[in-house]
């Protein structure tokens, strides 16, 4: 193993990486999307023989020619791993299961329909496209899920955080994520057990929700007691050994054990997931629920964030360096591609609108359209699907670019959107929060 060559080819990377996304990001648009577009020229950008990557010595797969990735590539593929697992995590991080429990019928009936409505859209797409049931499950799959980082921003930036629409989305969000996660679990399993018989996919489907709703209930009555146990501990242990400055440092050595439980739980959660025929990330986000009460009061997400954003940035490039611009350019992939994205829209648009109207009448139009336009963009999560089932062989490189081409495009045309909804439902603004409320 050459060290320093793979020393080189990192240190190369994430600058390239972050110079991508911190470029797209003065322009308004998210960073991973710069990201991407890296990744897509590092793979494309060839010159009669030289290319960035071959200069890195980065080889990718192409068994076509009889070439095999080499060891390089299988660091950026294990980076790139990490990066999703670690960003579910952070999600996992912001989903408390008592708030998850608490949600009103508003966010259930849109978080249900807005995963219902994608999926069928999608799976019945591809169905008629080219007949291959793994294509149209995996497609599916990465209609299902809503990015909801890209419209907390946009509801953050605007000081619409305490309206109706921007509460019931945000739980929907959360509620979306889970039943996005479960829906995955069985996509995966069904795929790769290389069959696609009910019994199958039940069991899957069985193991799915036996294994979420283990991690809710350890969550809810396991995890608080062993949290009370250390801090009576705790408490005996600061009173009797530490004193002052003492005490201060045995603080600071508290907060970096946590920061490590916190990592070995994300990791071992998202072993157990891989192990039992689940995806990585699905064990990455519930391990992040098992955490999400004493987030905040450790500072857990301040301090994943770093190392999330140093190996998402590897996820990102990666899933660029897999889009090949030939079947980007190609008439038949641009044609599937613009009805996927518009399918990807009016689907969540018409199903969650229509889920707020019904989980809650006292919603008017305006609002039920704000809250159909705010579940639109799939970002980072759409992708994710779209890349796991490359990985596993059941997704072809063409659907692979039409995912990722939908993913982006959500990502782009959501936040304009939402920001004129927005000013059409409050045309006299919102600047307390409070005044913009509907009802309590």
């Amino acid at each position: 193993m050459e060290i320093g060559s793979i020393i080189l080819m990192l240190a190369v990377l994430i600058a390239l990486a972050r110079l991508g996304s911190l470029l797209f990001q003065r322009f308004g648009l998210s960073g991973l999307i710069g990201e991407i577009v890296i990744g897509i020229v590092l793979a494309n950008l060839v010159i009669g023989d030289w290319s960035i990557l071959g200069m890195l010595d980065v080889v990718m797969s192409d068994d076509g020619a009889g070439i095999h990735e080499n060891l390089n590539y299988e660091v950026v593929e294990i980076f790139a791993e990490l990066g999703a697992i670690f960003l579910l995590f952070g999600v996992g991080l912001e989903t408390r299961v008592r708030n998850l429990m608490l949600v009103g019928k508003a966010a259930m009936f849109v978080a249900v329909l807005g995963v219902v409505l994608p999926f069928l859209f999608g799976l019945v797409l591809i169905l008629a496209y080219d007949g291959n049931i793994n294509h149209a499950m995996f497609l599916g799959a990465a209609m299902v899920a809503t990015s909801v980082g890209i419209t907390a921003r946009v509801i953050k930036e605007m000081n619409v955080l305490h309206t109706i629409e921007s509460r019931i989305i945000i739980a929907a969000a959360v509620i979306d994520d889970i039943l996005g996660m479960i829906i995955l679990a069985i996509v995966v399993g069904a795929a790769t057990s290389g069959e696609m018989a009910i019994g199958d996919v039940v069991k899957v489907a069985g193991i799915a929700v036996a294994f979420v709703l283990a991690i809710m209930a350890i969550a809810m009555w396991v995890v608080p007691e062993i949290y009370d146990h250390f801090m009576k501990r705790k408490m005996r242990r600061i009173h009797t050994e530490h004193k002052d400055l003492e005490a201060e440092e045995a603080h600071k050595e508290d907060h970096l054990g946590k920061l490590i439980m916190a990592v070995v739980v994300c990791l071992g959660v998202a072993w157990f997931a891989d192990d039992i025929g689940l995806a990585a990330i699905i064990g990455s986000f519930l391990g992040g629920m098992l955490l999400a009460d004493y987030a905040m009061e450790w500072g857990l997400e301040e301090k994943i964030e770093p190392i999330t954003l140093f190996f998402l940035s590897f996820f990102f490039l990666n899933v660029g360096m897999q889009v090949k611009i030939e079947d980007c350019l190609s008439p038949a992939v641009l044609g599937l591609a613009a009805i996927v994205i518009l399918l990807a829209v009016i689907s969540k648009y018409v199903g969650c609108g229509i889920g707020a109207r019904l989980g809650d009448k006292t919603l008017d139009k305006m609002s039920s359209k704000v809250i159909g336009i705010g579940m639109i963009p799939r970002g980072e999560v759409g992708i994710i699907v779209a890349a796991i089932g490359l990985a596993a062989g059941v997704m072809s490189s063409e659907l692979y670019a039409v995912v990722v081409i939908m993913a982006v495009a959500t990502t782009i045309i959501s936040p304009p959107l939402l920001v004129k909804a927005f000013k059409k439902r409050y045309p006299d603004g919102c600047p307390d929060g409070e005044e913009c409320l509907i009802k309590e």
